[in-house]
């Protein structure tokens, strides 16, 4: 078959090089000028910055995408664990390193609550559970109510109604502790308080698994893949907008092609969207061919929080910080609430604060530092004018970090860029503007999600944060696989 995949996020890119192994013939769709969506990577003056992922879980996922197709990823990339995985802070500048090793954690949860560690090892035990039901269902397609059914005694048994926070609450007493053990769906969008505890699964991924770094950033996965994808013969069009998904109806409407930006127009015997899902259906496909996914529909969904993100590389090398950093203010539920619930930018803010080069040195010049510092916000339906309170929120940021993490920061700054919800709404095309697309909770998981394979337009596919299993590296890599198993190979 001809197949388009719309987007060269983790996502698109997975998708098309697993086609093309299945002797597909692919073309890969950027709108940008590089491929990752998400996975963008930034360089001025000398510095590298990944644009988004930078936390590599589940690395046999990526392995896969190679060895399908007779390669050796070692000949492709280069991963790295880490140790700590992260390094979280709170506001008295006590820290608490996190990593896979059991007598170092239990070490860690001494120094803040001692009583707290037979409630660990329990809660620990029970994340294996979790994680073989949840994982299972990892690379499973959700698209029939009968996929439901079968899942459902083990929700229940799991008690998966509960939130992230409140099942580690369970086993957990000392608040600083909660937040070490609860913060996780935080990276894939979602909010502790609101999540459904299995993604708790996420504390057994990293514990066997470990957490990674790739050689060179993110972006040199998303340059082996697509290295990859050009060596099994698939064709990647970059600058190139999708402007409109093309539908034929006889009765059933069915994918016909893709019109672009400039005009063109292109064929394809079924087409895979990694496009941002909501923005999508919305302004690719007219509303009359969409009886199930309406605009009313899809407005009706929860959608995940945004970033204000600044890349920032120094002159100078900051040794005292680790790779992955959580720095936590003193509200925890409160600022949660006011970024999901409220849709409020609020004074203060918790950050993630990243330095590859802690790891590697290649991303900077000699001597120098790369770094990007993350805030979660709320989305564009908190009204906020981004164009004139994103100068004041890099200020307020750099200068809490200068104050307390990096010393002279403001005097060190060779190269720096930053991002906010209207970047991820015009340049990445998401919905609201937020970073991971719909929010991961019970109401919006599996089959309750969008799904891969739309029920409006035969032949017609998602990928991505926004569908079945969601957000993170290991969610969107694998909504690939389901893709790809549902189109089957070349006949």
């Amino acid at each position: 078959m001809k197949i388009i995949v719309i987007g060269s996020g983790f996502g698109g890119i997975a998708s098309a090089v697993r086609l093309q192994s299945c002797g597909h013939e692919v073309t890969l769709l950027e709108k940008r000028d590089k491929p990752g969506g998400r996975g963008y990577v930034y360089e001025m003056n000398g510095y590298k910055f990944d644009g988004g992922p930078t936390v590599i879980t589940a690395p046999w996922l990526f392995e896969e995408l190679f060895t399908l197709s007779g390669r050796d990823p070692k000949d492709y990339y280069r991963l790295v664990p880490l140790d700590p995985f992260y390094r979280i802070y709170f506001s008295d500048k006590t820290f608490f390193n996190y990593n896979g090793d059991k007598e170092s954690i239990l070490n860690e949860i001494r120094k803040f609550e001692p009583g707290d560690v037979e409630g660990y090892l329990k809660f620990i035990d029970t994340t294996e559970d979790i994680f073989k039901t949840g994982f299972e269902l990892i690379d499973k397609p959700f698209h029939k109510i009968s996929n439901m059914a079968g899942i459902l005694p083990d929700l229940i048994r799991l008690r998966s109604y509960r939130s992230v926070y409140g099942y580690v609450s369970k086993y957990i007493r000392n608040e600083k502790l909660r937040q070490v053990f609860s913060f996780h769906p935080l990276l894939i969008g979602g909010n502790p308080f609101q999540s459904t505890n299995i993604y708790t699964l996420i504390h057994f991924l990293e514990k066997k698994w470990g957490v990674w770094y790739a050689i060179g950033g993110t972006g040199s996965i998303v340059n082996a893949l697509l290295r990859l994808f050009n060596e099994l013969g698939g064709e990647v069009r970059l600058n190139s907008e999708v402007d409109e998904i093309l539908v034929e109806n006889n009765g059933r409407p069915r994918v016909k092609g893709v019109r672009l930006r400039n005009g063109d127009r292109l064929e394809a015997d079924a087409v895979v969207c990694n496009a941002e899902l909501a923005t999508a259906y919305k302004t690719l496909i007219p509303e009359m061919h969409r009886k199930k996914n309406t605009d009313r529909k899809l407005d009706s969904l929860k959608y995940s929080m945004s970033l204000f993100v600044i890349y920032f590389g120094t002159n100078r090398k900051y040794d005292n910080i680790p790779h992955h950093s959580i720095i936590l203010g003193d509200r925890y539920r409160g600022l949660l609430e006011d970024i999901f619930i409220n849709y409020r930018l609020a004074d203060d803010f918790s950050l993630y604060l990243h330095r590859p080069t802690a790891t590697d040195p290649s991303l900077a010049p000699e001597g120098c530092d790369s770094f990007y510092v993350l805030s979660p916000v709320p989305h564009l339906k908190a009204g906020v004018e981004w164009k004139t309170e994103a100068p004041k929120y890099r200020n307020k940021i750099m200068s809490f970090l200068e104050k307390n993490y990096l010393p002279g920061l403001q005097n060190h700054i060779s190269a720096e860029h930053f991002i906010d919800p209207v970047h991820f709404r015009d340049d990445l095309n998401s919905h609201l503007g937020s970073a991971f697309s719909v929010e991961p909770i019970l109401t919006q998981s599996a089959y309750l999600r969008p799904h891969n394979k739309s029920e409006d337009v035969d032949n017609l596919y998602f990928t991505g944060a926004g569908t079945h299993p969601g957000a993170g590296l290991p969610g969107v890599v694998s909504s690939a696989k389901i893709v790809a198993d549902l189109i089957g190979p070349a006949k």
